[in-house]
């Protein structure tokens, strides 16, 4: 799997996140994430080859949006390329971009994701993007209580619903040292049993604390060809290895078959061909696209390839808390902030943050060599980024 070249992430820069940016427009809010990217980077728009741009189209009801966007991105002369690949969206624009510098056609590309969702309608864009009968499993998006179901169903209620409630706690307390995290609720532990009855219920055990909102934000990425990034950054982040999973949701009358879910074959590729053997010893942190707290510790296993309730004691014994063995979402993650077509960038961009120690108030402790990013969308697609301390080859 070695490249053409090194690509290395060498600037980033984030808007505020909230439930409704009603201060900006699109372009201006876009603005904000490009300004801190370029600052970042310590380079100028004149430096920049190309510009890659995605969101969920659809949610915001505006057609060919990086047309408009020209105001915000300075992509007026520029090469430009549109991404949408669902919630992935963020995700698969890293992916682009590390193409394009990787092949040798570009070697400086600017990437942004946005979504400005108070402007749309996010669960009319969900609800009818699958047929009302066949896909009707499909139409509540990230909105599922089945995760929840099965925990339950195989840890038993009490251990299952405490697990999720911790784990929701422990996102909260890391968006807390994150000025730019939408929901910033500050809770503590002695409040769990509180939450867990008083929150409303969604669907099934699956309840409003649980979840991920919808934010509006925008997140921006440069990133570099070796030569570039050397010149231009004491550290760049350097993006190892990357794999996209794509698993289109099957049912029947009888239950659904056994399958492979995407995120433990994705996982599993993608550490057989980097040589890492414990992911839990070998990665010093994990930003996953967590949407809810029950999803967040059951993908949990499936990512590090664990067994039984391993992924349960981990969060029991704190082990994924800032200044834990195994960090995740030092951001806050996904339930924290949720600008969707940039939900998946965020979590590459905050990891990326990490190793070239620019993470601020919701650094980690220790020096991060590798770090492992996530993104999820589609009918459970997912993709998988490792970035690294060190140039890859």
């Amino acid at each position: 799997m070695k490249k053409n070249r090194n690509v290395g992430i060498i600037g980033v820069g984030q808007s505020v996140y909230s439930s409704h940016r009603e201060d900006v427009n699109q372009p201006e809010m876009i603005h904000e994430a490009v300004v801190e990217a370029l600052e970042s980077a310590g380079i100028t728009l004149d430096d920049v080859d190309c510009i890659v741009h995605g969101n969920m189209e659809l949610f915001e009801m505006v057609h060919q949006p990086d047309l408009w966007h020209v105001l915000g991105t300075g992509a007026y002369g520029k090469e430009c390329l549109r991404v949408t690949t669902g919630g992935t969206t963020g995700a698969t624009l890293v992916c682009a971009a590390d193409h394009l510098v990787a092949s040798g056609l570009h070697d400086v590309v600017l990437v942004i994701g946005f979504e400005k969702l108070q402007e749309g309608h996010t669960t009319g864009g969900i609800t009818n993007m699958a047929d009302p009968l066949w896909g009707r499993q499909l139409q509540t998006g990230a909105l599922t209580g089945m995760t929840a179901a099965q925990m339950i169903d195989e840890f038993g209620e009490e251990r299952a619903k405490k697990v999720a409630m911790k784990y929701r706690i422990i996102m909260d307390k890391h968006a807390m040292k994150n000025e730019k995290a939408h929901r910033r609720l500050g809770l503590e532990f002695d409040q769990a049993d509180d939450l867990a009855v008083n929150s409303p219920a969604l669907v099934g055990e699956l309840r409003m604390i649980h979840m991920c909102s919808q934010s509006d934000g925008a997140c921006a990425m440069v990133f570099a060809s070796e030569e570039k990034a050397r010149q231009l950054c004491d550290q760049p982040a350097w993006i190892k290895d990357h794999i996209t999973a794509h698993r289109e949701e099957m049912f029947c009358l009888f239950g659904d078959a056994p399958v492979l879910p995407t995120q433990r074959y994705a996982a599993k590729k993608l550490f057989e061909r980097c040589g890492i053997q414990n992911p839990r010893e070998e990665i010093d942190l994990f930003e996953m696209y967590d949407p809810s707290s029950w999803w967040g510790p059951d993908w949990l296993r499936e990512f590090l390839l664990l067994e039984d309730d391993e992924h349960l004691k981990m969060i029991e014994n704190d082990e994924i808390t800032i200044d834990g063995a195994f960090p995740i979402n030092p951001s806050g993650g996904v339930i924290a902030s949720n600008p969707i077509g940039a939900t998946a960038m965020v979590r590459v961009a905050e990891a990326a943050l990490q190793i070239m120690g620019k993470a601020g108030g919701h650094q980690v402790p220790k020096t991060v060599n590798q770090a492992l990013a996530s993104g999820f969308g589609g009918t459970m697609w997912t993709v998988l980024t490792l970035l690294t301390r060190q140039v890859p080859w």
